[in-house]
């Protein structure tokens, strides 16, 4: 059985960990253990879900629990994967932000994912990576 809890105070191995088994290590930093400290550290929200203490799936987010709420990571390992984890994680964040919109921006491989369980696509972001990038003028 799946257990949920918030957990703001997960150890960095773990995160790092929870996101090389469910391939979002692709896209992390996770051989960088100060920006991975940093990500769990600054982190706003964090909703765990753990098979007798292992932990199995996560939702980490950016919250002001008022009017945004940018659920940066969620991640489930590829052997829980299609049980329902993903949703469960994405409705307690939800049900701990509840005035605010849940933002994400979705992994290439989970695009269709998200509209599968309620969420409505949005073409409308934009990211600057680079400060350089950054047009002086317009």
């Amino acid at each position: 059985m799946i257990e949920y809890h918030i957990e703001n105070d997960l150890s960095p191995e773990e995160f790092k960990d929870i996101l090389i088994k469910s391939t979002l290590g692709k896209r992390r930093p996770i051989d960088d253990h100060y920006r991975i400290s940093k990500m769990i550290k600054n982190a706003d929200l964090i909703i765990t879900a753990r098979d007798k203490g292992k932990l199995v799936g996560i939702a980490r987010s950016l919250t002001d629990f008022a009017y945004c709420t940018y659920l940066s990571d969620l991640a489930v390992d590829l052997e829980y994967q299609n049980k329902g984890i993903g949703r469960e994680l994405v409705r307690l964040t939800k049900k701990e932000t509840p005035d605010a919109s849940l933002i994400l921006l979705s992994a290439p491989g989970a695009i269709d994912y998200y509209p599968n369980i309620g969420l409505t696509r949005h073409d409308a972001c934009f990211v600057l990576n680079d400060i350089k990038d950054l047009k002086l003028k317009a």
